[in-house]
């Protein structure tokens, strides 16, 4: 009988957005940990993994499928595929999501009075209307199976408005740029739809909440990391293997009693 309370050894984990940073880096943590990982991206190239998941998708441990989580007929596909490979999901992260990338023409990343509907909905149709989508094809298969946890992925700007401060100098060189209002909106949508699925599934054992991260160091711009830092009570960003903790904590059992929360790693952000 299993009794560490932080075992997920042999639970099949679906991760969407699965080949992106953090995609991979929650896979890292979870295929260490014994897990059967299933990524699912709509840019599905075994050849983008990592080393460390090379040898575990080798090993036939991890499972690469091309899909997209706005589109419901390749998700149901993708967990008949997934049940005739590990069996019934367990674990769902609902992890991919879509930005305005600070290139972006100045009608994406300009002043909110002109911004974009098409972008807006195209951020949304991904980050919210993909969350719900991904819950309802794995959601129903946990409801048969009788247990599951679904962890979706939000963001500080979620919680709180983006501090357009630490864009100055990207603002400065462009003429004008605003972090733009979708990707803000789209995250705080999460929320709510977390509340909804756990108080809606709660009667049959499937455990839904929220992990809310602050900005991952990846290569960013020193002046926007310096900026950023400013604004931190830890004075960094986050390293990103520091949330895997908290994704292992969620998925297994020694978070039994967490349901239609939110888990806030911000470095204190969200604080001052």
């Amino acid at each position: 009988m299993e009794t560490n309370l932080f075992s997920v050894n042999n639970f099949p984990i679906v991760i969407t957005g699965g080949l992106g940073q953090l995609g991979q880096e929650f896979s890292k943590a979870l295929c260490q940990a014994g897990a059967k990982v299933v990524l699912l991206d709509i840019n599905a190239n075994p050849k983008r993994l990592s080393p460390e998941l090379k040898t575990a998708y080798d090993n036939h441990q991890l499972l690469v499928i091309e899909s997209d989580v706005t589109d419901l007929n390749r998700l149901e596909q993708a967990a008949e595929e997934i049940e005739q490979k590990f069996g019934s999901v367990y674990g769902l992260i609902n992890n991919a999501a879509i930005d305005t990338p600070p290139n972006a023409s100045i009608e994406e990343n300009g002043a909110f009075e002109d911004y974009s509907v098409e972008t807006f909905d195209k951020v949304m149709t991904v980050n919210v209307l993909g969350v719900m989508q991904a819950s309802q094809i794995f959601g129903k298969r946990m409801v048969k199976a009788g247990r599951g946890s679904i962890i979706n992925i939000s963001s500080i700007y979620g919680m709180v408005s983006p501090n357009q401060d630490i864009y100055e100098h990207i603002r400065s060189e462009k003429g004008r740029f605003y972090k733009p209002i979708a990707y803000s909106t789209s995250k705080s949508a999460l929320f709510n739809l977390t509340r909804y699925l756990a108080t809606y599934w709660a009667s049959k054992n499937i455990r839904v909440n929220t992990l809310t991260f602050g900005g991952v160091f990846c290569g960013q711009d020193e002046r926007f990391v310096e900026a950023y830092k400013q604004r931190v009570p830890m004075h960094r960003m986050a390293n990103k293997e520091e949330y895997n903790g908290a994704i292992i904590f969620l998925l297994s059992q020694a978070s039994s009693y967490m349901t239609g929360a939110n888990l806030v790693m911000d470095g204190g952000w969200t604080a001052w």
